[in-house]
């Protein structure tokens, strides 16, 4: 009787367990994780390049519906779009989803910078990065970066070019001078194409072999990583030698360590973060500003509004005077452009976060700790938020209180709005407001395809011919 009674108490709490796993498992999302380590990764970063990526999802969707479990980069996902799914990625605090890239991209950008942060670590280290990217600070950076505009224009267009890798050297060189502090020369050229294999590595299956793009983009992290080390030392030496704090980010970072709620605890913060901003300005403000010359070639009415607005502040500014704050506030037509061209064409194919807890999200469970994958153009394509949302109308941005929230996500949203928002607009108003004002283009193909790899590549890098205008 005895060994009866322990068996049977033995027996039934693995019965519960197995009756439990079992009835857990039923609400899983629907889905197959496909094979160990690569499960769907391979497919969709070929669907990302083919273009046809959104066509992808939409296919999942129809056959597994709103919820869908995969495996992406090593990772179990479950992949969620709409608006409440944007809200739950947004909107949740720390103890249900919390910030977790891929491996990959943790791997190539650092553990400490704010994609991976979460809790008070996360608002002290956003503290401390807006504290120097805010407008308040920025107004003073304006005519900096106004001069590595005119620079890079006076130096580069003229005659036949592919817009996006002159895009890509620009916003490279605005990147180097105010988040580096690092002046044109051979220092800067030690960072280019390091940073190129960064980006091309961050969206790969993480297996470490040689010649793969991971491989590859660990190579790279590594080696800017030592650069920047090197530039601490030398930012440390002009600081006690009595250089501003304020001149560039990592100058900014360095002055405010260990000072309060603001700091930055560790080296690999300041360095971590200052790569994740390095990333973010150097291939979304280029993808932006090339997919905007696009439309302004192809779009003759957006391009005269466009013209007219800049050419009035032109028109107020006496020789040689840079631009203002105040100049930049005027231009609300033209970043309407770049806000709808955001939405047509987001920098940002998407990103994950993981579920701190099981989660109970449309009558299924997102498992502790699994992926949570959200995609930019699933809400800005949805043409029940956006009427006829295939046509390019920068009208929808007159009233953008009209757009229902966590629907239109290029720059995040809530409290992990991308915190280089107001850097990206003084950076692209400036920028559209030389071009147009100084140059004419157009386009030297018809072929409107492009690419993600993992950002927006147009054709050929969009190639057209640039004359000035006082020329025509």
């Amino acid at each position: 009787m005895n060994f009866l009674l322990t068996l049977v108490l033995i027996l039934l709490p693995i019965a519960f367990l197995l009756v439990n796993r079992k009835r857990s498992s039923k609400r899983l999302p629907p889905g197959s994780l496909g094979m160990p380590l690569v499960g769907q990764s391979l497919s969709l970063l070929w669907a990302m390049r083919a273009n046809t990526a959104e066509k992808w999802l939409e296919e999942r969707m129809k056959k597994y519906g709103p919820i869908s479990k995969l495996r992406l980069f090593g990772k179990p996902t479950v992949f969620i779009y709409g608006q409440a799914a944007n809200k739950l990625v947004f909107a949740s605090d720390d103890s249900i989803v919390v910030n977790q890239q891929a491996v990959s991209m943790r791997m190539i950008l650092g553990d400490r910078n704010l994609l991976e942060l979460s809790g008070e670590d996360h608002k002290r280290v956003r503290r401390a990065v807006l504290s120097f990217l805010k407008p308040e600070s920025l107004k003073m950076y304006i005519s900096k970066m106004e001069k590595e505009v005119l620079r890079h224009l006076k130096m580069h267009w003229e005659g036949k070019q592919q817009i996006l890798p002159l895009m890509k050297t620009l916003t490279f060189n605005i990147i180097c001078s105010l988040i580096f502090g690092i002046e044109p020369g051979a220092e800067r050229d030690q960072y280019v194409q390091n940073f190129q294999k960064m980006i091309e590595g961050m969206w790969s299956v993480p297996i470490n072999i040689p010649f793969t793009r991971f491989n590859q983009g660990l190579k790279g992290s590594a080696m800017v990583q030592k650069l920047m080390k090197e530039l601490l030392k030398e930012k440390r030496l002009e600081q006690k030698e009595g250089a501003q704090s304020q001149k560039d980010l990592i100058s900014f970072l360095l002055s405010i360590r260990g000072e309060g709620n603001g700091e930055l605890k560790s080296e690999d913060e300041i360095i971590h973060n200052a790569m994740l901003v390095m990333v973010a300005g150097y291939d979304t403000g280029s993808v932006l500003i090339t997919f905007i010359i696009r439309i302004l070639a192809n779009n003759r009415t957006v391009y005269g509004a466009v013209l007219n607005e800049q050419d009035e502040i032109a028109k107020s500014k006496s020789n040689g005077e840079f631009l203002t704050w105040e100049d930049l506030s005027k231009m609300n037509y033209t970043w309407k452009v770049a806000l709808e061209t955001l939405r047509l064409y987001p920098p940002i194919f998407g990103a994950f976060r993981k579920a701190i807890k099981d989660i109970e999200y449309g009558g299924y469970i997102i498992p502790k700790g699994w992926q949570i994958l959200w995609v930019t153009a699933m809400t800005h394509m949805d043409n029940s938020i956006f009427q006829e949302p295939a046509n390019f109308d920068p009208a929808r941005f007159e009233k953008q209180a009209s757009i229902p929230p966590y629907c239109f996500i290029p720059f995040g949203g809530g409290a992990h709005m991308c915190p280089g928002y107001d850097f990206a607009k003084i950076e692209i108003l400036i920028t559209i407001h030389h071009l147009v004002t100084r140059f004419k283009w157009k386009l030297c193909g018809t072929d409107n395809h492009f690419i993600r790899d993992p950002m927006p590549v147009p054709t050929e890098g969009l190639p057209i011919q640039i004359s000035p205008k006082e020329l025509l």
